[in-house]
């Protein structure tokens, strides 16, 4: 009789910790080679790296059908190693059929796309699905055995080849959009070779000795839902995230979609860093006090306000000073990223708020809002990008997508307060304190950057100075804010 899985015993904020600090350290690497590559690469051949990247994400979101979720929701491991083989297999299919249709229509693809550049990195995007579906599997396999130290490690393991690699390969005259392609497939499979290496390291005999095809039937039915209704809903939610890639592109150039990538990753930065905590930990906070609608009004105002306080004062440095502090730390050549970054400033903001506050979806069962609201989101990103698109000006296109950004996940946001209850006075009210706070530390950064002549190194410096000054005074005069960012930071654990 074969031994069951064995999952390892430890506590959720440590397991929490893990992730959180794999993530960060992988984060690290990539800011603090940012500078470094920005340098060594033209805008175009990230531009080019982006669209591809856009590509293989937006099937690599369905690349299982989203049976990868039933591997940790089903209770027998056996059923657990069948999903896990099965998910293997339908990204080995999934990964040919894209494979054909590359084959077949590639030079239609990359005419729609205006993108004769890409053409000699169509071949990877197969591959790349592919590593991406056993990356899938693997993943919410170690979620269920509870390795999620292994997660860490692989996602700062594929990070450091990712950043690395592109370096080496520009030392030796290769500066070009093929090394950063082939720097992106090389970490995708270090993460994926990592956590498959250990994970059949230790299960191989057992996953061999309980692979029945009837099984993986059987849960092939079982949990059809996820390809019918949650894989919808993923891909369209992801499709609006990698839209603007390829619709700049077939409206303007390869250029222009390498600055707005970098414009992106650095709005988008606060969010991942933080905001991904701050809606793991909101999320388990409000499925306790779900019972509880007044506790649950009185939550979500609190976590409101800390966001607010938080994401405020970064959209505020980038609203004034984006260029300058672009172009110091990229180069010159990523002035441009830094207007991008200037204009989308707002967005940022109101996309930081309302991001942790979707997860009240999930909290109230209220799934099908979520899939409206997607498609909504979904059409006014198309709507927008194509307006813009047709003015054939930049500025007025990313002003456009900015000022509909704010609108759809501003709406987005007092529609989940409403929801809960909350008061949309309380809202008004918390972004004017928060204004009024960052008005002193924001008039001097205004006020050094139009005496400086020239972009200079003490702009970036002063900048630092001033955010610090400005969180100093939030938390100074925030006792619950003070307590709930230390809550946020899991404690050692005896287990």
């Amino acid at each position: 009789m074969t031994a069951p899985i064995t999952k390892k015993r430890s506590s959720f904020f440590t397991n929490v910790l893990k992730l959180v600090s794999g993530t960060t350290v992988a984060q690290a690497i990539t800011i603090v080679t940012a500078p470094i590559l920005s340098r060594l690469f033209a805008p175009e051949s990230f531009g080019v790296l982006s669209v591809f990247t856009s590509l293989v994400s937006i099937i690599a979101i369905v690349i299982c059908l989203r049976y990868e979720y039933s591997i940790v929701l089903t209770e027998d491991d056996k059923d657990a190693m069948n999903i896990f083989v099965l998910c293997l297999l339908i990204a080995l299919g999934i990964s040919g059929i894209a494979g054909t249709v590359i084959l077949l229509f590639g030079h239609k693809l990359v005419d729609l796309l205006n993108a004769p550049n890409l053409y000699p990195f169509l071949w990877i995007i197969p591959i790349g699905l592919m590593i991406q579906g056993f990356f899938a599997a693997l993943n919410y396999w170690n979620a269920r055995t509870k390795h999620f130290g292994r997660l860490s490690i692989a996602r700062v393991a594929a990070s450091v080849t990712t950043s690395a690699l592109p370096m080496l390969l520009a030392i030796l005259g290769h500066a070009n959009t093929a090394s950063l392609v082939y720097s992106w497939l090389a970490g995708t499979f270090i993460f994926t070779f990592v956590l498959g290496g250990q994970v059949f390291r230790d299960k191989r005999r057992i996953i061999i000795n309980h692979i029945q095809a009837g099984r993986m039937v059987a849960n092939l039915k079982r949990y059809r839902k996820f390809p019918l209704v949650d894989s919808w809903s993923s891909f369209i939610n992801n499709f609006s995230w990698q839209l603007p890639s390829l619709l700049l592109l077939y409206f303007f150039s390869e250029q222009v979609v390498g600055y707005y990538s970098l414009s992106n990753r650095l709005i988008l930065l606060p969010m991942t860093l933080l905001g991904s905590s701050l809606a793991q930990v909101f999320y388990q906070r409000t499925s306790e006090l779900r019972s509880d609608p007044e506790k649950l009004a009185k939550s979500v105002e609190l976590v409101f306000k800390r966001l607010a306080a938080i994401g405020l004062f970064p959209a505020v440095v980038l609203g004034i000073a984006g260029p300058e502090l672009f172009s110091i730390i990229f180069g010159a050549n990523w002035l441009e990223a830094g207007r991008y970054a200037q204009m989308l400033s707002p967005w940022m903001f109101v996309l930081f708020i309302s991001s942790p506050l979707g997860t009240l979806f999930a909290t109230l069962e209220r799934q099908e809002l979520a899939l409206i609201v997607n498609i909504f989101i979904l059409a006014s990103r198309i709507a927008a990008l194509v307006i813009g698109g047709m003015t054939n000006n930049i500025y007025t296109t990313l002003l456009i997508w900015a000022g509909t950004g704010v609108v759809i996940y501003g709406s987005l946001a007092l529609g989940l307060l409403r929801l809960t209850h909350v008061r949309w006075n309380v809202a008004f009210r918390t972004l004017l304190e928060y204004l009024l706070y960052a008005c002193i530390p924001a008039l001097v950064l205004l006020g050094v950057k139009n005496s400086l002549a020239s972009f200079h190194i003490w702009l970036l410096v002063l900048t630092g100075a001033v955010t610090l000054g400005y969180y100093a005074m939030v938390l100074a005069r925030d006792q619950s804010l003070r307590n709930y960012l230390l809550a946020l930071i899991p404690q050692k654990s005896s287990n």
